[in-house]
Order: structure tokens, then C-alpha cells, then sequence
């Protein structure tokens, strides 16, 4: 099964770690982009050394007959970008963006996208949810994914745990056991 190898989605490494990405000069902003150009922003700001997020998940095609895998945008259209007003220039000078949509709540946005990272990271897999529909909040008490917080859901039978991005309104779900998970009050 041939595969590509997987290109940088986070620079620098220690983007989301800590507080570092708390400086007064920047800000997170979230890049819209054009159908199918979120790995060739992510290049470019790369190139540039602007720091941004691009979560990729590995998936598996079958494409006459061959299975093909392939590291794809977990949400597609979208790059998470942390920079000045010069590094949002720079990205809409790419001719790939569409719209920049700004951050309200920087902390929440980066929560999200560490657990994000967590479930990437672990090899989870992952169905993308879209449009969520409130639900009951829950942390999970054990395992590994301790600590994560999330929205259950129920389809076909099975629970399953709904990390979130609020702010674009989309997220990816994961089989989770109902005894693992306690209520978030």
C-alpha cells in the first residue's frame, strides 16, 4: 500500500504546548480556504516559517483495485494559523485563501485542537461530525484518552465521544465506552 509520506502540520512543534503561543504581538486565526488547498497553504506557511496547525489524519482509498493511504485534512478547507497581521498578508498572498476568519476565544480554540492533536497522535479513528446539535458533556475518567472532554452521542447503539472545534462548528467522534466517561456539571 503505497503512501505518501506525511507533510509538516504543525510548526513549530511546540505551537500548542503551554503558553507560549500567548503573545501580545499575535493572534489565532483560522484560514479558510480554497476547495483542496489546505495542504498547499500549509506548505507555503511552512516555507515562510509562520506558525499554523493543519490536523491530518491517515486515510485508505481503494483506486482501481490498489489500496492507497494518504494524510488528508481532518476538516477540510480550513488551516489554523497563530501570527501578526504581516503572517496573515503572507497567507493571503498564497492565492489559496478565501476569507480569515478571526478568533474570539483563543484558550478555548487551542483546547480543542490539543485534544485534537491527542486523538491524531494515538491513531484514532475518527469520523468527522458536522452543524453539532448540543448534547450532555462528559470527560473521560480513564484510559487513553483521560482527561479529554467532549459531547456524547448515540448511533447505532453505540456511544460515542464528540470532540469539538465551538468556534467552526465541527468535530470528529470516536467509539468510547459509556463507564469510561463521567458528567461535566
Amino acid at each position: 500500500m503505497p503512501v505518501l509520506s506525511k507533510e509538516p502540520s504543525l510548526y513549530p512543534e511546540t505551537l500548542l504546548d503551554g503558553p507560549s503561543w500567548q503573545e501580545p504581538d499575535r493572534s489565532w486565526m483560522v484560514l479558510y480556504t480554497k476547495p483542496r488547498q489546505e495542504k498547499a497553504v500549509s506548505r507555503e506557511l511552512f516555507r515562510r516559517q509562520v506558525p499554523f496547525y493543519l490536523p491530518l489524519v491517515r486515510k485508505t482509498h481503494r483506486y482501481r483495485g490498489r489500496r492507497l493511504a494518504a494524510h488528508l485534512p481532518l476538516f477540510d478547507g480550513y488551516v489554523f494559523l497563530f501570527g501578526a497581521e504581516a503572517d496573515r498578508a503572507k497567507s493571503l498572498a498564497t492565492n489559496r485563501v478565501l476569507r480569515v476568519l478571526a478568533v474570539d476565544d483563543p484558550q478555548r480554540l487551542v483546547f480543542d485542537l490539543r485534544q485534537f492533536q491527542q486523538l491524531i497522535v494515538a491513531g484514532a479513528p475518527l469520523t468527522v461530525e458536522s452543524r453539532l446539535l448540543p448534547g450532555r458533556r462528559v470527560r473521560v475518567r480513564s484510559g487513553p484518552f483521560a482527561g479529554m472532554e467532549g459531547t456524547v452521542l448515540h448511533r447505532r447503539g453505540r456511544a460515542r465521544l464528540l470532540v469539538s472545534i465551538n468556534f467552526l462548528q465541527q468535530g470528529a467522534s470516536i467509539e468510547m465506552e459509556d463507564f469510561l466517561l463521567e458528567p461535566i456539571d
